[in-house]
Order: C-alpha cells, then sequence, then structure tokens
C-alpha cells in the first residue's frame, strides 16, 4: 500500500530513542492528523485539525539527549479527548507547525473558539444592578 508524500504537511513515526523503528505513523494530510498503527492489522485514526483545542510538548532528559519528545493534543467534539503523539523527532518544532495548521483550518472553515468552549451554555446577562457603572451578573431567585 504506497502512499504519496506531496499531500504531506507533515509526517513522522514513533522512535525509540533515535531510531524510528516502529509500526506507528503520524502525519497531517487534507487538514486531518491521522494516526496509522499496526503491521499485519492496521488502525487509522483521523482527527479534523480544527477540532484541536490544546496542544502540550512534553521531553524527559531522555528525549532532550535525542531529540525527541511526546505531542499531547486535546480535541472538542472528538471520540478522543487526548491524543498522544509519541516520541516524535523535533517536538518544539512540530508543536509550532501544527498549532499554525490548526489555526489554518480554522480560517479556511470560518471556525470560531465559542463553538468549542463553555459547551454551549450562555454566559447569564450582564447588568448594572447596583448603579455603580459597573456590570454586574443578574442574580437569579433562588
Amino acid at each position: 500500500m504506497a502512499q504519496d508524500n506531496s499531500n504531506y504537511v507533515w509526517r513522522d513515526r514513533k522512535h525509540h530513542l533515535w531510531f524510528p523503528w516502529s509500526f506507528t505513523v503520524y502525519y497531517i494530510e487534507n487538514e486531518r492528523l491521522m494516526i496509522q498503527t499496526g503491521l499485519l492489522n492496521t488502525t487509522l485514526e483521523e482527527t479534523l485539525l480544527y477540532r484541536i483545542v490544546d496542544i502540550t510538548c512534553r521531553q524527559t532528559l531522555a528525549g532532550k539527549i535525542f531529540g525527541t519528545g511526546n505531542i499531547i493534543i486535546r480535541t472538542k467534539v472528538d471520540a478522543t479527548a487526548e491524543i498522544v503523539l509519541q516520541n516524535i523527532k523535533h517536538p518544539m518544532a512540530t508543536v509550532r507547525l501544527l498549532s499554525q495548521t490548526v489555526e489554518d483550518s480554522r480560517q479556511s472553515r470560518n471556525v470560531v473558539g465559542k463553538e468549542f468552549y463553555g459547551g454551549g451554555h450562555p454566559m447569564p446577562p450582564m447588568v448594572d444592578l447596583d448603579g455603580d457603572g459597573i456590570p454586574d451578573f443578574e442574580q437569579r431567585p433562588d
């Protein structure tokens, strides 16, 4: 099953020390983060980039020595709320690339943050209850 690398924004494998000896491949293609695992039984997971809300990079001392680290991705409206890209080479540069690609994906789809945050619960209306010119949260009767 040969794949054309020309559409990849980024591609890497899970590394052991600095060697990319694993059957886990991560790549970004067509505004999607793809995770392919397995040799005989292959699983392909897909996450739309605009659903990513938080990206964290973790590097151990060994990771700093070998130039690898984990990237933890948190998503909204997805089956897996936390995705871990394990032992990626150049993790800081990858986080910057991923962040920019996520923003580009949101802009191309006209997605704004309010669609992800707050769980659809509107904020209570702000009114000036005490007449001091500063809006207060509206008090609700008990």
